[in-house]
């Protein structure tokens, strides 16, 4: 019995460290990534604000291949977007919010079935006819317990992935 007691005690140690660094990490969150595409900035709009385009460079994606997706309304239009469920990189809905041609696709990004939608940005800059800034930036919340794992796992490499992924497509068409 005394044994028990003690890994019981233990186990309730650990549990109230874990809720109190849930309590005092960071919520907010914010995340970027940019790259330069030698493409003009038109062709690089286009193929951003398709939602079904992520398939092709977006490391979530590579880490679930069996991941259910569930994309509505029509592909690349303000309303349209993907709702999506997976073990591995969790469940979650993106939904185009706002369009300005040539310059920036606005999305609700809903991670881990929060109903509180973080705010993902595709920016477009021309640096020259044939030549595209483009920056992906995300801002948000994230719940907890689920904000630990900011603490262990770097968003911003994550999401510079993801440009580096979408140069290389786009630049390979």
């Amino acid at each position: 019995m005394n044994i028990f007691k003690k890994v019981l005690i233990g186990l309730l140690i650990v549990t109230a460290l874990i809720f109190i660094a849930a309590l005092v990490a960071p919520k907010k969150f914010h995340a970027k990534g940019e790259t330069t595409i030698n493409k003009p900035i038109s062709e690089v709009y286009k193929y951003v604000k398709s939602i079904k385009t992520q398939e092709e460079y977006s490391i979530w994606f590579e880490e679930d291949p069996n991941i259910i997706k569930n994309y509505y309304g029509k592909d690349g239009e303000i309303g349209s977007g993907l709702k999506w469920q997976s073990e591995i990189v969790g469940n979650g809905e993106q939904k185009i919010k706002n369009l300005s041609e040539n310059k920036k696709v606005e999305i609700d990004l809903y991670l881990m079935d929060n109903s509180k939608a973080n705010h993902l940005v595709y920016e477009m800059d021309e640096l020259s006819p044939n030549k595209t800034k483009l920056t992906i930036e995300v801002d948000g919340e994230t719940p907890i317990p689920f904000n630990l794992m900011s603490l262990m796992y770097d968003m911003n490499a994550s999401f510079q992935q993801n440009a580096d992924n979408l140069k290389k497509v786009l630049e390979d068409k």
